[in-house]
């Protein structure tokens, strides 16, 4: 068949037998360079898939629409990029097609029986799409229409914060700054983006610890480490380029701790693929212990080796405590230290799962390691306690003077590839007086200073009738959202909801009154402006900018650029005489790059260092003097009572993941190798214990319910059904599923103190047997 004349849809096979095997001990290898290249052939062909590849992550290519994970600096490999991220290039550089013909074969009711992978599978979107008030299909409209449309909604609103603007982490420098730049010109700070959802705790706890919610090592930082800390994480299918790092460090001496309910291939063994010991040997052995904690209690531990710390100090001290650190650099020291005096060893031993040796023996690495890291992702993020949890481990690291030191700091290692630099951009409904009093200064507009919205606050409002205009910058909010029926409701009460995408997904489908599909270029197109190549920045999980610069001719004649289309929707909302020059910008990226330089600190001469060969390293005045930017000067260390997860009688704690065949929420297969399950998505992991005790058998098919009581003791109960059991090495009590199959578990109202992120990681629930199997 020609390849331009494809089908109206792409056949998908949705397999729904389940096949377990034994859980892998390594990452890489061979199987993950063969997967990487089928994905690759199966959506782009041979040599499309040598020609990309060939520019991922290089100095002249593009970045990775992937995880934020850094290059190391001043060297890239030939192949810099992983399985996972080779299969997310493949998802955007497909040849597969969404066409205005595809919409017509099929009604906004028959998608919404498809599957979220077989929607991604269908391909790259290619016209804007409006679906009517009523209607049953989308329709294709013109730029120009959409364009009015959206501003006829905006002008009809009775305040600016009726609009919603969300934003995912695949968003670059650019766009982002134009896209908080309108939303501030039409007078609202409404804007939520995905970091509510994963990473939020994570800023809350360092800015109040440190002074900035950003990590404070680099990649070189790692690689001369003595002791890495791997709370909460799984970087062999989340973040897998850091296995290179984790191996570097591990040649240098490095001692690894993995701290996770789930034993995780990645952090077992890696089999570089790069290197003959990776083909035909064994790898290299990365975790020196495995400490499988429960869920919800690592900020016991913390506690505990803080407790133990401290016990060695006064034994000896000025042994154990760097006394010059903490006196020159730290406040609430004393106050913390008597915190620790009413710590119970049982109740720690308790919470955590783990034996008084396992953690004492961590106690003694982290008092004898010159340079220790700590490292998490959403495993730390996304409890009740988050928050205090990662104040309770950045204390830890206080205590030992393991802030602005090489080879030591903090390590949360985001997700998205540009979630970081969104942030820095000024997504973010609370930005501070100094971000916004520039931005007034050096456009002449009026900024609104109340706070906005964040991504539940906006759910919430958006089901009272509160937002007419919800307008998401990328990412797929109804499967990332929690909730998701309640998000689907609420989102149906928008008088008009926009996405603007590079593929199908359910968001498509959850619609206001009216909807629209606004079809955009991705990291691996050619951005051309007037026949001149346009390109953009982002911000790694380490604080480096560095130019993104796409090769592939778009998949359609009808994409625009995200920058394109906030300022072309700006200009016609907000006027010719507004006194932002959208199209000037909308025409030459510089320009923006040149505004932000005077908007935003650390960021002078932008034009000039992001051309630089490794890009530049944005200002940490932790990492770089020593320096806190908190009210007295100094670090601050976290006095929080200590909280965990107990398991109620009869009851199972339940964690949300990925599997290995995912990236948030775009499913690319069915199978999560490493952990040895095949063949559906719809299961649940638990000890055997806990199946034998509930009187189940591994195999049989269950409801989960949840239960969530809120401040009035009433119990909200949410459920799933059809899900095949999996026994699994699990702490007894906890069990695991993949989302967003389970989001709908995960209530609005459960959320992580201070940060108000979705609980997804402890959810407490009940297994009951289906009646009919899924």
């Amino acid at each position: 068949m020609n390849r331009r004349s494809q089908p109206a849809d792409i056949a998908v096979t949705e397999p729904d037998d389940i096949h377990t095997g034994a859980i892998k001990d390594h990452a890489a290898g061979v199987p993950a360079v063969a997967v990487a290249l089928a994905r690759g052939l199966e959506q782009m062909g041979p040599v499309r898939t040598a020609r990309t590849l060939a520019k991922l992550n290089q100095r002249e290519g593009f970045d990775c629409p992937g995880c934020a994970w850094p290059e190391t600096p001043g060297h890239r490999k030939h192949a810099e990029f992983c399985e996972n991220g080779a299969k997310a290039v493949a998802e955007e550089a497909t040849r597969r097609r969404v066409t205005p013909d595809f919409f017509a074969a099929h009604s906004v009711d028959d998608l919404r029986e498809r599957s979220g992978y077989w929607l991604s599978q269908q391909g790259r979107l290619t016209h804007p799409m409006y679906l009517a008030p009523g209607d049953s299909h989308y329709r294709p409209v013109s730029w120009e229409q959409a364009n009015q449309l959206i501003a006829d909604e905006l002008a009809a609103m009775s305040s600016p914060h009726e609009a919603v603007f969300y934003t995912s982490g695949r968003t670059s420098n650019e766009a982002a700054f134009v896209y908080q730049l309108f939303a501030r010109s039409l007078g609202t700070n409404n804007l939520p983006d995905c970091s509510n959802m994963c990473h939020e705790s994570s800023g809350s706890a360092l800015g109040a610890s440190i002074g900035i919610g950003k990590g404070s090592v680099t990649v070189p930082d790692i690689e001369s480490a003595d002791l890495i800390i791997i709370a909460g994480q799984n970087p062999g299918t989340n973040h897998p380029r850091m296995l290179s790092t984790l191996e570097k460090a591990k040649h240098n001496g490095a001692r690894i701790v993995a701290i996770n309910p789930l034993p995780e291939a990645g952090l077992m063994r890696f089999k570089d693929p790069q290197k003959i010991g990776g083909v035909v040997g064994h790898g290299v052995k990365l975790a020196d212990d495995f400490l499988q904690i429960r869920l919800g209690g690592d900020m016991a531990l913390f506690r505990g080796v803080a407790r133990l710390l401290l016990d060695a100090e006064r034994a000896a001290p000025g042994t154990v405590f760097d006394h010059e650190f903490l006196d020159a650099h730290c406040a609430g020291v004393d106050d913390y230290l008597s915190s620790l005096d009413d710590v119970d060893i049982d109740e720690i031993i308790a919470a955590t799962g783990l034996t008084q040796a396992q953690i004492a023996d961590l106690a003694d690495a982290v008092a004898s390691a010159d340079r220790v890291i700590l490292c998490w992702a959403m495993g730390l993020t996304q409890h009740r306690h988050s928050v205090a949890t990662i104040g309770e481990g950045t204390n830890v690291l206080l205590l030992r003077g393991m802030i602005g030191k090489p080879g030591a700091g903090l390590c949360p290692v985001r997700g998205h590839s540009n979630v970081q630099g969104d942030r820095t951009m000024g997504i973010f409904e609370k930005m501070p007086e100094s971000f916004l009093a520039a931005q007034d200064a050096e456009f002449g507009i009026v900024s609104p200073r109340d706070h906005g919205y964040d991504t539940v606050a906006a759910i919430g409002a958006m089901a009272r009738g509160e937002v007419r205009v919800f307008f998401a910058m990328g990412g797929n909010f109804v499967s990332a959202a929690p909730d998701t029926e309640f998000t689907r409701t609420a989102l149906a009460r928008c008088s008009l909801t926009v996405q603007v995408s590079t593929k199908l997904n359910e968001s498509h489908l959850a619609t206001g009154r009216a909807a629209l599909i606004l079809p955009t270029l991705g990291r691996t197109d050619k951005d051309l402006v007037d026949g001149v190549a346009q390109q953009v920045s982002v911000e790694d999980s380490m604080s480096v900018v560095h130019l993104s610069r796409g090769s592939l001719a778009p998949a359609s004649a009808e994409l625009h650029s995200e920058v394109a289309i906030v300022c072309d929707l700006a200009t016609t909302a907000l006027g010719a005489d507004h006194p932002v020059e959208w199209q000037q910008m909308r025409r030459d990226y510089n320009l923006i790059r040149d505004h932000i330089s005077r908007v935003i600190p650390g960021f002078e001469d932008f034009n000039i260092r992001v051309r630089l060969s490794d890009g530049f390293v944005l200002p940490h005045p932790p990492r770089d003097r020593r320096e806190f930017d908190t009210p007295d000067g100094r670090a601050h260390f976290a006095v929080h009572p200590l909280d965990w997860v107990p398991v109620p009688e009869g009851r199972l704690i339940l964690q949300t993941l990925r599997s290995h065949d995912q990236y948030n929420t775009t499913i690319y297969g069915h199978d999560d190798r490493y952990r040895g399950i095949k063949g559906n998505r719809r299961v649940i992991m638990c000890h055997p214990d806990d199946i034998a005790a509930a009187g189940l058998r591994a195999g049989d098919h269950v409801d989960i319910i949840s239960e969530h009581a809120g401040e009035d003791g009433i119990v909200e109960e949410r459920r799933v059904d059809g899900f095949e059991l999996v026994a699994y090495s699990t702490p007894r009590g906890n069990a695991a599923a993949y989302y967003p199959e389970t989001n709908p578990l995960v209530p609005l109202g459960s959320v992580a103190r201070e940060s108000n992120t979705p609980v997804s990681k402890a959810v407490v629930i009940r297994l009951e047997p289906s009646v009919t199997a899924s």
